[in-house]
């Protein structure tokens, strides 16, 4: 196995993903190895909710992995999604002297007051910038312009306190470094949206297993973000409330289900096997099917802001395992009354790969090969040997501390998906603390010099000092005259 990869690994509500690929010179990625772990008892809705078995689980990915690659993993990339994700919209104003113009450090500045805003009970996660208002023009990039008023309008993605420190926590106790933790719709987006999808405005829906994510794009920038809490599991539950355990249900979905069933299609006399014994009539089944699928559909749609609406000339893109459902398009057309709609089955990158579900290109594994495309470690470490007096070969190892990138500013990860960890997050905080702290400092020692100078003035331009001078300057007239 080569000494140089990148691992990934995706947290899922029904599965929990490890994946390690190596970049090829033609921009391809290579897959070298796919494990996954059952996560349904440690993970809802996409997050953490029992540290010890998420930890149990990480531990036996990396395990696993290593056995395969016979070498150590150093680090890993994390993707981060789930329930509570959400999106708000801010602004920062910063009023300035008349015809300043305005420099790369206001507008970071801005960026860094966006940043350690404060959310009862939330984390920002990442800040996309929409745009600057340069005094009442609107400006992608104001460096440069003259303007008495700055105002920065961002998109914050926020995430519930708890659910950010226990994933943290997670791989702290699984004893695996994080390369990069990066946020998992931004990542899915970036690898199925065409540019001109991007710019021309769509919705990317992800229909996952107990949530459903809605990420709205236009001109080529977020506009909104949320995740729905409903998913393909619930379709699963509502048609095991016919009489029928869930593993069953589930079979039944994906042999049956349809998104969509025209009423002239509906024989009201076919029954749907359950098993040997037991057996569903065909209506009832597809009622209940379409009852959740419409429900689902009818979330996503009030997701998207009225602003975008009537400017989606990209569509609709449809992805994940629920994406697979039979005329799942068609029902999105119905209520949507959108025209364009797709279904990214895969993620627009060259990937080598025997692997039968990667191969399957169903969009199960689209959020995960996007991560694998993010990274630009080298995640390995040590290579694993039999030698009993642990005399590796360390020729081609990577440390995990050579591998270590210098730390970057919230300015230089702002909008890019790049989620900090905890410990990179209260560093950054502390530098815009003492930042914001010197320049205060500053300010207030340039108003008490200014003070300083007025009261010296003001006692210079006194009656009593005017006079002195005044007596001083005529005795010493007289005295030039006697000479």
């Amino acid at each position: 196995m080569p000494k140089e990869f990148i691992v990934a690994i995706e947290l899922g509500s029904s599965k929990m993903t490890g994946i390690v690929g190596k970049k090829n010179l033609d921009g391809s990625i290579s897959v070298l190895a796919v494990v996954k772990e059952d996560s349904s008892t440690c993970i809802r809705n996409g997050v953490v909710y029992n540290i010890d078995k998420t930890v149990t689980c990480l531990t036996n990915i990396k395990k696993k992995l290593e056995t395969i690659l016979k070498s150590n993993i150093a680090k890993v990339y994390v993707g981060v999604g789930g329930q509570s994700i959400r999106s708000i919209r801010n602004n920062i104003v910063k009023e300035l002297p008349a015809d300043t113009v305005v420099t790369q450090d206001m507008v970071n500045e801005l960026m860094d007051a966006n940043r350690i805003q404060t959310y009862p009970d939330q984390e920002i996660l990442d800040a996309a910038t929409q745009e600057y208002k340069v005094d009442q023009q609107y400006q992608l990039d104001p460096v440069g312009i003259q303007c008495s008023r700055l105002e920065g309008n961002f998109l914050n993605i926020l995430w519930r306190k708890t659910f950010y420190r226990n994933l943290n926590k997670c791989f702290e106790q699984a004893g695996i470094s994080i390369a990069e933790m990066y946020l998992a719709p931004l990542v899915l987006a970036e690898c199925v949206l065409t540019e001109a999808e991007r710019r021309a405005g769509c919705v990317l829906v992800d229909l996952g297993a107990d949530t459903t994510t809605v990420s709205v794009y236009y001109k080529n920038i977020l506009r909104h973000l949320a995740v729905i809490p409903i998913g393909g599991h619930n379709i699963t539950k509502d048609i095991s409330s016919l009489q029928m355990e869930e593993s069953d249900a589930e079979k039944m979905k994906l042999k049956y289900a349809s998104a969509f069933t025209d009423n002239n299609d509906i024989d009201n006399s076919l029954m749907l096997s359950i098993d040997q014994d037991r057996s569903v009539e065909s209506r009832r089944f597809i009622e209940i099917v379409e009852a959740r699928v419409e429900e689902i559909i009818e979330n996503v749609w009030f997701q998207v802001p009225n602003d975008y609406i009537d400017k989606l000339l990209g569509g609709i893109i449809l992805t994940g395992g629920g994406a697979n459902m039979k005329n799942i398009e068609r029902a999105f057309r119905n209520r949507t009354h959108m025209e364009k709609i797709r279904i990214a089955k895969f993620v627009n990158l060259v990937i080598n790969s025997n692997n039968s579900e990667i191969t399957a290109h169903d969009g199960t594994m689209n959020t995960v090969l996007g991560l694998l495309s993010k990274g630009d470690m080298n995640c390995a470490g040590e290579e694993i040997s039999n030698d009993l007096f642990g005399q590796n070969d360390q020729n081609g190892a990577t440390s995990a501390e050579s591998q270590q990138k210098a730390p970057r500013s919230l300015n230089e990860i702002t909008g890019t998906g790049i989620v900090q960890t905890e410990e990179e997050k209260k560093k950054a905080e502390e530098e815009i603390r003492r930042k914001k702290e010197a320049e205060e400092e500053a300010a207030r020692q340039a108003a008490e010099e200014e003070r300083e100078r007025l009261r010296k003035q003001k006692s210079e331009n006194s009656l009593g000092n005017k006079t002195i001078r005044g007596l001083k300057n005529f005795f010493k007239k007289m005295v030039e005259e006697e000479e």
